[in-house]
């Protein structure tokens, strides 16, 4: 008999609980040198780290072995955490961020689009709690200067009060 569970999942275990941090690994490198004895092989971890509500980070940890080097990324992403400003489920206007050969566009989507993006992207994206959101990124494909270039981005994030006192209008 099959489990009527098994395939649906709530809605509330994808989201962090109060207090909670989630954590996405973006990429895992192994490096290796050469010893007498043979190659020695060392880990790098980038993950991000994000409450979901707009507050988002990212780390970079390296260890001799997987785990402590995670361990590590996920300890310097939560030193790192940076507030993102959203309107609704989505960004309040198009922002471009850059980091050294890496280039994103963030677009913001209406209500139902989903998180449109590649791994590196959508990881910020979802850790920083957006749900609709179009992206575009030109230049270097690595991961790790994509997450850069993504924090970057948000944080030239203003919100719509912010501009409206910064320039001294109001805005429609």
């Amino acid at each position: 008999m099959a489990n009527p569970s098994r395939g649906r999942q709530k809605k509330d275990d994808d989201a962090p609980r109060q207090g909670e941090l989630m954590e996405k690994v973006v990429k895992i490198k192994r490096c290796s040198a050469v010893v007498k004895g043979g190659r020695r092989f060392s880990f790098a971890a980038m993950v991000v780290v994000g409450d979901g509500k707009g507050k988002v980070g990212w780390g970079y940890g390296k260890a001799n072995e997987v785990p402590p080097s995670v361990e590590k990324a996920v300890k310097e992403g939560m030193r790192s955490l940076k507030t993102v400003a959203r309107h609704e489920s989505t960004i309040p206007h198009i922002v471009k961020g850059h980091f050294g050969a890496a280039k994103v566009i963030l677009v913001p989507a209406s209500p139902g689009t989903g998180v449109i993006a590649g791994a590196a992207v959508r990881a910020v994206c979802e850790a920083a709690g957006i749900h609709d959101i179009l992206t575009k990124c030109y230049g270097s494909t690595n991961p790790v200067t994509l997450v850069k270039a993504t924090m970057d981005a948000f944080e030239q994030l203003r919100p719509k009060y912010e501009v409206e006192r910064l320039r001294g209008v109001t805005l429609s």
